[in-house]
This record gives C-alpha cells, sequence and structure tokens, in this order.
C-alpha cells in the first residue's frame, strides 16, 4: 500500500508540481532548433512549446541543437537570485540575459552527458535587469536519445538549493549508492564463488551485479570515454543491460538449482549477439537501442516470472523473501519503462529508489544461503567427527584385542618353541646319556657322572638362552655364550678372542639361532676338552647376505688327539646342524691347530 501510495504522489508531483514561495516557475518557452556549431540563436523559426519539452516528435531524425527561449519578470535585481535548470539532454549551456552562466564541456560529439542532474547556477546581481529577463538554454543532442529540455526555476537560492539536493540526490547520488553497492556484493560474491566453485549461484549473480554495473555507469557518467560516439555508448550501454540480464535469469534457475540446457544455450548467445553487435556495428545498434533494451527487458520479466511461481510452488522462506525482493523493482521497471520509450513524461526514473532495498534484500538471501550451507557443512563434520571418534574406538577395542590375541599366541608359541627346543636338543640329549649310563660299567667313575651333567646343563642353558632373546639380534644372543664359554675355557689357561663384525640389526629366527648356538658350543667345548690348546680364535661376521663363522685353535690338531679326521659324534652333529642352517661345515686340521669354517645365508 505504501508503495502504490508513493508512485500516487510522485504522479501528482510530475503533473503538478507545488508552487514554492519566492520562485518562478519557467515551463513557457520557445524553441528553435540550428546546427552543431551555431553560436547564437536563430533569428526565425521559433515555436511555443511547454517544458519538459522532448524534440524528437516535433523534429524527427535532427541531431544538433536547439535554443529555448524563456522570460521571467524581477522588480528589484539586486534580491538574491539563483536558477535551476531541471533537465538538458545529453548536454547544454544556460544563457542569462545573454551572457553564459553554465556549460558542459562538450557541446558536440563526443557529447558531455550531464542529463542525470539538475544545474545550479546562483546569478550574481549585476547579470540581473529590473523588470524582464531572459533565459537561453543551448542543448545539444541525438534525435534517438530523448533530446530536449526541462523547467527552469528562478528565485530564492535557499529554497532552489534545497530542491536541486533534493533533485540530485533522487537522479545522481542514489545512482551513485547503488553502483557502489552493486561492485560491492559482486566482488564479495564473486570471492564467495571462488571458494565454493560447485555453488555456481554465487558466481552468476556476481556475474550480474558486475556487468549491471557497467550498465548503471551511464547514469552517473558525465562524459563517454573510453568511447568516440554517442552511438557507441548506447550501443555498449544496451549490450550490457541484455548480457546482464541474461546473467540475472541464470542465477535465477541455479537459485531454484535448475538447469535447462537448451535456454541457457539460447540466452547465452543473445548475450553474444548484443556484444559483438556493439562492438562491429555501433552505429547501427545505438540507433535501435530501444529494441535491444525492450529485449532485456523482456528477458529480465520472464526470468522473475517464472522465479516467482516457482517460489510459490517450493513455498521456502529464502525464496520468498527473495521472490519479495524481486516484486517491489518489477512494478516500478513499469513506468520507468514508460518513461524510457517515451509514453510518460518524467526525468527522474524511480527504479533506483528501489534498488538499494533489492540489493539489501538479494544479498542478505545469498548470506544467508551461504551461512545455511556452512552450517551443514559444520554439521556435516561434527557427524565425521563423531563417527570417526566411534570408528577409532571401537578400532582400538579391535586392535586392544588382537594384540591380547597376539600376546598370547606369541607365549603359547614360546612355550611351544621351548617344549620344540627341550624335545629336541635337551631332551635327546638326556636320553643319549640315559642310554649311556646304563651301558657303563659298575665302576664308572664319578667324574664321568658329572661330566655328562655338565653337558646337559650347558644344553639347558642355550635352550633358556635362546628364548630369553628371542626377538634379540644375533650379537645380543652371542653374549651370554661368550660369556659363560670364555670363562670356562679360561679354567683350562686358554686365550679365547672373539671377533663380531656387521652383527647388530641381525637377526634369526629361534630355530636357526638355537643351531647356530649349538654348533658354536659343541666346537668351543671341543677345544676345551680335546685340543690341549692355548688359544682359539672366534671370528662371526656378516658379508653381504650370509654370516661366516670361523673357530681356530693352536692345538694339536684333531689327528693326534683322536686319530681320525674325520671326527666322531660330535662332528656329526655339527655337520648337521650346519645343514640345517644352509651350509656346510668344513674342518682343516693339522698339527699346528684345527679350523672350522661355516657359511650360509642369513635367511632361507
Amino acid at each position: 500500500m505504501w508503495l502504490l501510495a508513493l508512485l500516487a504522489c510522485s504522479g501528482l508531483a510530475q503533473a503538478a508540481p507545488p508552487a514554492e514561495p519566492g520562485v518562478v516557475l519557467l515551463d513557457r518557452a520557445e524553441a528553435a532548433r540550428s546546427d552543431w556549431n551555431a553560436a547564437v540563436p536563430p533569428a526565425a523559426g521559433w515555436t511555443p512549446v511547454t517544458l519538459l519539452d522532448v524534440w524528437n516528435k516535433r523534429w524527427p531524425g535532427h541531431d544538433g541543437v536547439v535554443w529555448y527561449r524563456l522570460h521571467w519578470h524581477q522588480d528589484d535585481p539586486r534580491r538574491p537570485t539563483a536558477l535551476l535548470a531541471d533537465y538538458m539532454s545529453l548536454s547544454g549551456a544556460i544563457y542569462v540575459n545573454g551572457e553564459a552562466v553554465a556549460r558542459d564541456p562538450q557541446l558536440v560529439e563526443p557529447l558531455s552527458r550531464t542529463w542525470n542532474a539538475p544545474h545550479y547556477v546562483l546569478l550574481p546581481p549585476s547579470l540581473l535587469r529590473a523588470g524582464d529577463n531572459s533565459v537561453w538554454l543551448r542543448v545539444s543532442g541525438l534525435s534517438d536519445y530523448l533530446p530536449g529540455a526541462g523547467p527552469v526555476r528562478v528565485g530564492d537560492p535557499q529554497a532552489l538549493q534545497q530542491r536541486y539536493r533534493s533533485e540530485r540526490f533522487v537522479r545522481y547520488d542514489i545512482k551513485l549508492i547503488n553502483l557502489a553497492m552493486a561492485v560491492v556484493l559482486g566482488g564479495v560474491f564473486l570471492l564467495m564463488w571462488l571458494l565454493r566453485r560447485k555453488d555456481s549461484v554465487y558466481g552468476w549473480f556476481a556475474l550480474t551485479e558486475l556487468i549491471g554495473s557497467l550498465y548503471g555507469y551511464n547514469h552517473i557518467a558525465t562524459e563517454i570515454w573510453p568511447l568516440r560516439s554517442t552511438d557507441a555508448w548506447q550501443a555498449f550501454n544496451a549490450a550490457f543491460y541484455v548480457t546482464a540480464g541474461v546473467c540475472y535469469v541464470l542465477f535465477l534457475l541455479r537459485y531454484c538449482e535448475r538447469r535447462y540446457p537448451r535456454l541457457e544455450r539460447v540466452l547465452a548467445a543473445l548475450a553474444a549477439a548484443a556484444l559483438l553487435t556493439a562492438a562491429l556495428a555501433p552505429v547501427w545498434m545505438g540507433h535501435q537501442r530501444n529494441l535491444w533494451f525492450a529485449l532485456g527487458g523482456l528477458i529480465y520479466y520472464i526470468g522473475i516470472g517464472w522465479f516467482l511461481i516457482q517460489a510459490w510452488r517450493i513455498r521456502r522462506a529464502d525464496t520468498l523473501v527473495l521472490a519479495a525482493c524481486l516484486l517491489l523493482p518489477v512494478l516500478v521497471s513499469f513506468r520507468d519503462f514508460a518513461v524510457f520509450f517515451g509514453w510518460a513524461g518524467g526525468t527522474t526514473y524511480w527504479l533506483s529508489l528501489t534498488s538499494v532495498l533489492t540489493l539489501i534484500g538479494i544479498g542478505f538471501v545469498l548470506s544467508y544461503r551461504f551461512v545455511a550451507a556452512m552450517r551443514r557443512v559444520e554439521g556435516f563434520n561434527l557427524e565425521l567427527k563423531r563417527e570417526v571418534e566411534h570408528a577409532t574406538s571401537e578400532l582400538a577395542a579391535t586392535l586392544s584385542r588382537q594384540h591380547a590375541l597376539e600376546l598370547a599366541h606369541s607365549r603359547a608359541g614360546e612355550r611351544l618353541q621351548l617344549v620344540r627346543d627341550l624335545h629336541d636338543g635337551f631332551g635327546g640329549t638326556l636320553v643319549a646319556t640315559i642310554a649311556q649310563l646304563e651301558r657303563a660299567p659298575g665302576d664308572t667313575s664319578k667324574a664321568a657322572v658329572v661330566a655328562t651333567l655338565k653337558e646337559l646343563r650347558d644344553d639347558l642353558r642355550l635352550v633358556i638362552d635362546s628364548t630369553a632373546r628371542e626377538h634379540a639380534d644375533l650379537a645380543a644372543q652371542l653374549a651370554p655364550l661368550r660369556h659363560r664359554l670364555g670363562r670356562l675355557l679360561e679354567t683350562a689357561d686358554i686365550d679365547s678372542r672373539w671377533q663380531l663384525q656387521g652383527l647388530d640389526g641381525v637377526a634369526l629366527d629361534s630355530a636357526r639361532s638355537l643351531d647356530l648356538l649349538r654348533l658354536l658350543q659343541e666346537a668351543l667345548t671341543n677345544v676345551f676338552k680335546h685340543s690341549r690348546a692355548r688359544r682359539v680364535d672366534v671370528r662371526i661376521a656378516r658379508v653381504d647376505e650370509r654370516l661366516h663363522l670361523r673357530v681356530d685353535d693352536d692345538g694339536e690338531g684333531m689327528a693326534a688327539v683322536s686319530g681320525d679326521v674325520g671326527g666322531g659324534a660330535g662332528l656329526a652333529s655339527m655337520r648337521l646342524r650346519a645343514q640345517r642352517l644352509g651350509g656346510e661345515l668344513r674342518v682343516e686340521s693339522g698339527p699346528q691347530g684345527t679350523g672350522l669354517f661355516v657359511e650360509f645365508p642369513l635367511s632361507v
């Protein structure tokens, strides 16, 4: 209701402006046309007119200058007096009593553009006369672009300055504010689109505002730079209007999450055609600008009408708010199109009065949409976090159970390995010892029995050491054996020297480790028992992916001791262990001592 009241009041004000104390309204004039370079008014051809006057209907096709002559009576020339010229399109100059008081920079092509703001001049008393005074308006314009002049007011400077500010705000300042807001919103939503490429609604709205700003600049521009003619300016102005309309329709489609590929290709073709025509045929397009603006307006109306229907069907809060924001400018635009096409009088476009509210509303709706999307993302993140925490806790519990099972399996494996080692090594030795004692004569010495028991003890120690250090490297597993055999050899005054190379990090499985330790223990035990040596050298080294073991003593040799270099049961046992390790035992024995050598791979 308030909008209808505003339109009605504004229409009455346009039809019958209220009288202002101390101000004289000059809306009766005489008009005469002349060429572009006329410096003085013509002597003949004057026609009475009523301002606001648009001359393209009186003189169709006239591009150039039209002079307007007005008169007013002033009793006291010393009274402060100002002049307010409401409208000159496209540019003009103002003369009072034959003297120029205001003039636009360019009165020939490329024309200045001062149609979008009134002209206010404070008249010096020396310029005024008691009685009749005259005002001349020299207006430069092109027939296709609503050329003409509006009413002139003279009188009280304070009243006219107040009116000037009010008119300028409505016709210029508010459009400047709209332009600034459009550029800012376009830039903001362009950044939002760059952050969320999938949500193209922000990108299309940004393009709508930024391209629409190029069209909106027409309402505040005072010159046509960088173009060279008004025709080119009007051509690009119409092209930007059509292109902004296309972007606007695509924005509405994306807002409703709709895609119509064929329709969108047609709209893109229209926008491309408008821009190409403006670039290649600016004069023709400038003269046909009304057709292009009608096309752009039709695109806007069809797009907005479709969206209003969709909003009514969807009835979502944000779509209803956006529909309300679009409905207001649609109603106002009917009047502005009537002024633009010359169907109604006036110099002010009211759409700018609603654009601020529309931009704020659309910006709010899109911001609301963006915040809602961010909340959904945050909600998804929270849900994902809860799911991850739940999955993590389940995984931790599963891993804990698996660790417990693996620990139990490991302990069971260690027990099984211990049983196997006891059975294969210590058990076999024990059984053999029992059989030997059973077959031994009754006068077997106590020392022989003790020696047998010591062998059993040493084998048991090997089993225990290898089991306790199952996961240690080879150097750590050799340490207890080295200590124990070193002390044993010292009792026989045998100097043992060990050389370990590259064993850090070398690990053998439990069975192979035990075989290696037993082989080494048996070799050194033989040195202790039979060699009569004074020194024994033990060398264990890693060479690439193989392990070398060598035991050399300076004793009397195997032949001198046993008469058989082939060796007995002990040597056979060592050969068997060497084969299980993946190698072969080599024996070198002579008067200077005995050497044992085994080479086998680290992994089999």
